[in-house]
C-alpha cells in the first residue's frame, strides 16, 4: 500500500469517527431539552434517562476520535490540542461534568442537589455542540498557529508548534462563521434529541411536546447550516501545490473539492435528503423512526464535509497566522510504516461497532415510561 493511500484511508477514518460523534450529540441536544419537553420531576425523570443511557457512546467516540488523530496525524494533535487548549479544555470539562451529573443526581444525600446536576446537563447540552463545532470550523476558516519543524532540534525548546496569541483556541469563537457552525451543530443536536425522544420514551404527553418542539429546531439548523454551507461553497480555501507541497489561496476551492470528487458530493447530497426525510416522516407522516434516517443522514453529510476539507490537495487545518504553516494530510500524517501497522489495527473497530450496536438494542428494547421511572431503583 502506498503512503499517500495510507494518508487518505487514515483521514477517512477519522471523518467518520467526526461524524459519528455529530450524530451522538444528541445526547448533549436532549440536556438542552431538559426543562422544555420536561415540566415535572417525573417527566424530566424520563428524559434524563432516555439520553443517560447513552452518553457513554458520546464520551468513548470522542476519546476514540482524538486517540486516532493522535495515532495518525500527530502533528495536527500537537498543535490543536497544544496549542488551543483553552477550547479544548472547555470541552472536556463539559463531558466531565456531565458524567459526574448523570451519576450523582439522583444519589442520596448529594451536597448539591438534583438541580443543580441538571443545570450542570444543560450547561453540557448547550456549550458542548457549540464549541465543538467551533472548533471544527476552524478546519475551513483557519487558526492562528506557526508551525516550525527546525525547531525540533532546540534542545532547550523543542516544540514544533506555538500559538500566535494568548486566547489560545477562544478566538474561534469571535469568528462569525466558526460560530455560525456551532450553532448549526447545537441545533441538530436539538432535532436529534427530539427525534430520539419520539423513538425511546412512551408517553403521549412527551411525545405531543416533542412534535410541537420539531418544527422550531429544524427552521433554526438549516437557517445556521444552509448560511454555512452557502458560504463555504463561494469562499476562498487552502490549496495545496501537489508537487511543492506551497500551501496557496484558491477561489472556491470547496466548489471544486464537490465538483472534483462527485462521490463525496453524492454522500453530501444523500446526507441531506435522509436528514429532511427523518424530519419529515415524523412530522407529516407521524412515524417514530426518524431518528434513524436523519442519524444516518447527520453521519453522511459530516463525513462529506470532513473529506472535503482534507482531501483533494487541501490543508485540512489551516494558518492564518502563517499560511505555509498550513496542515495538510502529507506534511503532519505519522510514518508510512506507523500508518501501515495501524492499517490492519483499524480493522478491529468493525468488531467494536457490532457490540455497539447490540449493546445500544438491548437497553432500547424497552420504551421508556412513567411506571418505570417510579419503580425503577438505578434510574438516573
Amino acid at each position: 500500500m502506498d503512503y499517500i493511500f495510507l494518508q487518505h484511508y487514515w483521514w477517512l477514518l477519522v471523518s467518520l469517527l467526526g461524524a459519528l460523534l455529530v450524530f451522538l450529540l444528541f445526547v448533549q441536544g436532549g440536556q438542552s431539552l431538559l426543562f422544555t419537553l420536561g415540566k415535572d420531576e417525573i417527566e424530566q425523570k424520563m428524559l434524563s434517562n432516555s439520553t443517560g443511557r447513552k452518553w457513554e457512546f458520546t464520551f468513548t467516540t470522542l476519546v476514540t476520535f482524538g486517540g486516532a488523530f493522535f495515532a495518525s496525524f500527530p502533528l495536527f494533535y500537537s498543535t490543536s490540542f497544544g496549542g488551543a487548549y483553552w477550547v479544548w479544555f472547555l470541552i472536556l470539562l463539559c463531558f466531565v461534568i456531565q458524567a459526574v451529573s448523570y451519576e450523582f443526581q439522583s444519589k442520596r444525600g448529594n451536597l448539591l442537589g438534583k438541580k443543580t446536576y441538571q443545570i450542570f446537563l444543560m450547561i453540557n447540552g448547550i456549550l458542548g455542540p457549540i464549541l465543538l463545532g467551533t472548533a471544527v470550523g476552524t478546519l475551513f476558516n483557519g487558526a492562528e498557529f506557526i508551525v516550525n519543524k527546525a525547531q525540533l532540534t532546540d534542545t532547550g525548546m523543542p516544540v514544533i508548534s506555538r500559538w500566535a496569541n494568548p486566547l489560545h483556541g477562544l478566538e474561534a469563537a469571535f469568528v462569525i462563521w466558526n460560530l455560525l457552525l456551532g450553532l448549526a451543530v447545537f441545533f441538530l443536536a436539538r432535532v436529534l434529541a427530539v427525534l430520539y425522544f419520539i423513538n425511546n420514551i412512551k408517553d403521549d404527553t412527551i411525545l405531543s411536546r416533542c412534535r410541537k418542539q420539531l418544527p422550531v429546531e429544524t427552521i433554526l439548523f438549516l437557517v445556521f447550516f444552509l448560511s454555512f454551507l452557502v458560504r463555504l461553497l463561494l469562499q476562498e480555501g487552502f490549496a495545496v501545490n501537489p508537487s511543492s507541497g506551497e500551501i496557496f489561496m484558491e477561489k472556491y476551492k470547496y466548489l471544486h473539492n464537490f465538483l472534483q470528487m462527485p462521490a463525496v458530493t453524492v454522500v453530501l447530497l444523500a446526507g441531506v435528503v435522509l436528514v429532511l426525510y427523518g424530519i419529515a416522516s415524523t412530522l407529516f407522516a407521524k412515524s417514530r423512526k426518524g431518528i434513524w434516517f436523519a442519524g444516518t443522514g447527520t453521519v453522511l453529510t459530516v463525513l462529506s464535509l470532513l473529506l472535503c476539507a482534507g482531501w483533494n490537495d487541501t490543508a485540512y487545518y489551516p494558518s492564518v497566522a502563517d499560511l505555509q504553516s498550513s496542515l495538510t494530510i502529507s506534511n503532519s500524517s505519522s510514518s508510512r510504516f506507523t500508518l501501515n501497522a495501524m492499517f490492519y489495527v483499524s480493522f478491529f473497530i468493525v468488531p467494536v461497532l457490532v457490540y455497539i450496536f447490540f449493546a445500544w438494542r438491548t437497553l432500547d428494547l424497552r420504551k421508556i415510561t412513567k411506571e418505570e421511572m417510579e419503580n425503577e431503583r438505578s434510574a438516573y
